[in-house]
């Protein structure tokens, strides 16, 4: 089963976190499937930089959100993409 889930990266007491689609029995910094998103939650107030369309894709084939990443995509303002005719 595919999670949506944290991947923490950077240094020692300088946490910044990936958001990554990965096997849910992998280990936390395993390989992942793809990187959808960014968190760093040291810049005030916390950057978060989501690829919403491949969320939505894969959350559309049965991967589960963590629930941090569940809160993360709540707080997040849905950004509109003008659409051109």
């Amino acid at each position: 089963m595919l999670m949506i889930r944290l991947a923490r990266v950077g240094a020692r007491k300088q946490p910044h976190y990936r958001i990554v689609v990965i096997e849910k029995d992998r280990a936390r910094n395993g390989r992942s499937v793809e990187v959808v998103g960014t968190y760093n939650p040291r810049t005030n107030p916390a950057t978060v930089n989501l690829k919403r369309d491949r969320i939505d894709y894969w959350t559309g084939n049965g991967a589960q959100l963590s629930d941090r990443v569940g809160k993360l995509l709540a707080q997040a303002p849905a950004v509109e993409v003008p659409v051109t005719a």
